[in-house]
């Protein structure tokens, strides 16, 4: 039976809860609009303090679509000259930082961070379509209302809005002009606009740059163009940082073992270990060791990182091979005593015992011959019996040795040994293989990645130390070279090292160093080279697919005597001088010897010239002639490059009646003409000495 009233007071109740659910929604709104407002408020707050950024040329882009949502948005994006700094603006208050993590009052809010770290870890990875390098893009929470904080979280800086320009502008002129533009471009397109509100798209400052399509303003041909244009007529040691689109992609690639680069010269496989080095020693959180044959060359490679990556130049270590052999023994307590001159007493002291009938002392060989065989055939591989040199292909060596003629080298290699032991004295190779010996005792669990530049002219001692540093870790070994830019007598492959490319090689072949003259040139010294790549195969070199740019036929200028080849050398510096954007400190002078290169400083001193030995040059931008060997000039580049003091025999064709060891010493010296030729990237000029 239904009692009277009961519709009404089921009505009622309806009725109610509709009003409490009302009531409900309406505090929702009425918070979410809060939120706005202080939303509004804060990025408003963000925004007028970054507003006198325009008047530096910055570029700041507000409430962007965050990409790949149809709803999240980018408080601020900034570009300029100083990178690119994705900003998030938040209203917090007791903000705390412990052990990594970030709290508000009670609530961990590490996750909110980390999402803007993966926003930035994917738009550096899109930016490198345009050749941005890694490390240029940061994430930023900014506290409104707050200043002098600072913190990080999940590589995520964390900063009071008060000190958001300071942060910013910290970092310097990382970027051109003309490469800033390009990139804006790009960011435009990564953060596209927010549909049906176009004022929230609107850029806040400047008004001069207002593009609203997401199509490139300009194709990538164009882009390269303007690129390459902006860092010629930059200090030559900004160009040596720079990175085109292909370039800065490999930079981030990831390869599951050892990995490889290679290409011919003029590729920027250096740079590309260089910004690998910084982008493995941020994303793994460790150490990084970047390492070559050269001792100089870490040093200059050093203060290039300072330019492109300082927040990362003490996470990377910088040393040559021999130079890390040496620490690694100190640490470990281990007792060596270098002393070169005592070490070439002692091979001189167990050459001289050989008899004059020994095939040693045959006429197409020399004392040098034989000492480098030793050094990089021998000892190279930590040999320690006879018969592992008996059956060894000597990679690398053009004339075959029988097994007596091997048995004689073996008997002077053990007599140096006892002369070294009786010494108690080490040679650079003895140190290689104690460091070796150590770490294959005692493994060092100090870095992540080690990276290796010129990795064809060290020896496999060397390779197998640093291969026992990493293994064969994800991304823990990068070889970088070119086996056409071999200037060591023999060699190794990667196989007698136990190591496996499974596929992990990467061949760059655009040249953007030097010109399509100086390239066509400097082709010629190694036009018949016939060479086995550390890979193990027969190679005459990696081919370029393109050159993209030319410039003046570089050519060679004979003398008869030094007289006239030294005027000739001081008015081609007076001549290149002239040229537009080119200063003392982008002319390299290289030598094959380091005699040669004091003859060359002498007539500089002389004619009022500065120049800076190659021993001393740290990659500090400097008004000073570059002036040294070959040798020590791989991995540099220089806008003008001389050549003095080449023997003009070493221009001309072989002799018919050439040695086997002979024409290896003619290649390797022809080899080492290419590797300074290359090195040009305006402009050659070759004084050669003598007939041909």
């Amino acid at each position: 039976m239904t009692i009277a009233g009961d519709s009404a007071r089921v009505e009622a109740r309806r009725q109610r809860g509709r009003a409490h659910e009302l009531r409900r929604q309406a505090d929702d709104a009425e918070q979410r609009a809060a939120r706005f407002e202080i939303a509004h408020r804060t990025e408003s707050e963000t925004a007028k303090v970054l507003a006198p950024l325009a008047g530096i040329g910055f570029h700041l882009l507000a409430d962007r679509r965050w990409p790949g949502s149809k709803t999240a948005q980018v408080d601020m994006v900034v570009v300029g000259t100083a990178g690119v700094f994705i900003i998030d603006t938040k209203a917090w208050r007791d903000v705390a930082v412990h052990d990594g993590r970030i709290t508000r009052g009670q609530e961990d809010v590490t996750d909110d961070i980390a999402n803007l770290a993966d926003l930035a870890w994917k738009t550096e990875a899109a930016l490198a379509e345009i050749g941005l390098p890694p490390g240029e893009v940061h994430a930023v929470v900014a506290l409104a209302g707050q200043k002098k904080v600072h913190a990080e979280v999940a590589s995520v800086d964390v900063v009071g809005v008060h000190d958001l320009i300071a942060h910013i502008t910290k970092r310097g002129k990382r970027l051109s002009a003309v490469r800033v533009d390009a990139l804006l471009t790009a960011v435009l397109a990564h953060f596209p606009v927010i549909d049906g509100d176009q004022q929230a798209a609107q850029l806040v400052v400047p008004a001069t740059v207002l593009p609203r399509d997401t199509e490139p303003l300009i194709d990538l041909e164009e882009l390269q163009d303007h690129l390459l244009d902006a860092v010629l007529d930059a200090p030559i040691e900004d160009w040596m940082a720079f990175l085109d689109p292909t370039q800065a992609k490999l930079v981030r690639r990831n390869f599951n073992g050892p990995a490889r680069i290679r290409g011919a010269a003029g590729t920027g496989k250096t740079v590309v270990g260089l910004h690998r080095a910084a982008y493995l020693a941020r994303a793994t959180g460790g150490r990084v060791l970047f390492t070559t044959y050269i001792r100089t060359l870490p040093a200059v490679l050093h203060s290039l990182l300072e330019r492109l990556a300082p927040d990362m130049v003490d996470r990377v270590d910088f040393v040559n091979v021999h130079a890390f052999a040496s620490q690694l023994l100190k640490e470990r307590g281990v007792a060596f005593r270098i002393d070169a001159l005592e070490a070439q007493r002692a091979f001189a002291d167990a050459w001289n015992v050989i008899g004059a009938s020994s095939p040693l002392r045959a006429p197409r060989f020399t004392r040098r011959y034989w000492e480098e065989e030793i050094a990089h055939v021998i000892k190279g591989r930590g040999l320690t019996q006879f018969d592992e040199y008996a059956d060894l292909a000597r990679v690398g060596r053009r004339h075959a040795l029988p097994v007596e003629v091997r048995q004689a080298v073996w008997d002077l290699y053990e007599t140096y040994s006892t002369n070294l032991r009786e010494r108690r004295v080490c040679d650079f190779e003895d140190v290689v293989l104690l460091a070796r010996d150590a770490v294959r005792d005692r493994p060092l669990d100090r870095y992540d990645a080690v990276i290796v530049d010129e990795a064809q002219d060290l020896s496999c001692a060397m390779v197998s130390l640093l291969h026992a540093l990493v293994g064969d870790r994800p991304d823990g070994l990068t070889l970088i070279g070119d086996g056409q830019q071999t200037i060591y007598p023999g060699g190794y492959t990667l196989g007698e090292v136990g190591i496996s490319l499974a596929g992990r090689g990467v061949v760059l072949d655009v040249n953007h160093r030097n010109t399509a003259e100086i390239l066509d040139f400097a082709k010629q010294m190694v036009a018949d080279d016939q060479f086995v790549d550390i890979e193990g195969v027969d190679g005459a070199g990696d081919t370029v697919s393109a050159v993209t740019r030319s410039g003046p036929e570089p050519g060679v200028h004979r003398f008869a005597d030094r007289a006239g080849h030294d005027a000739a050398l001081l008015a081609r510096v007076d001549e290149v001088l002239r040229l537009v954007g080119t200063g003392h400190g982008d002319i390299g002078i290289l030598t094959a010897t380091n005699p040669q290169a004091d003859k060359v400083t002498a007539v500089l001193d002389a004619a009022g010239v500065p120049s800076v030995s190659l021993k001393n040059y740290a990659g500090k931008s400097t008004d000073m002639v570059r002036v040294g060997t070959i040798k020590r000039a791989k991995g540099l580049e220089f806008k003008q490059v001389l050549l003095p003091h080449v023997p003009a025999k070493l221009l001309a064709d072989a002799p018919d009646t050439e040695s086997v060891a002979a024409r290896e010493r003619r290649e390797l010296d022809r080899r080492e003409l290419y590797v300074g030729m290359t090195r040009a990237r305006d402009g050659l000029w070759v004084g050669a000495l003598g007939r041909g």
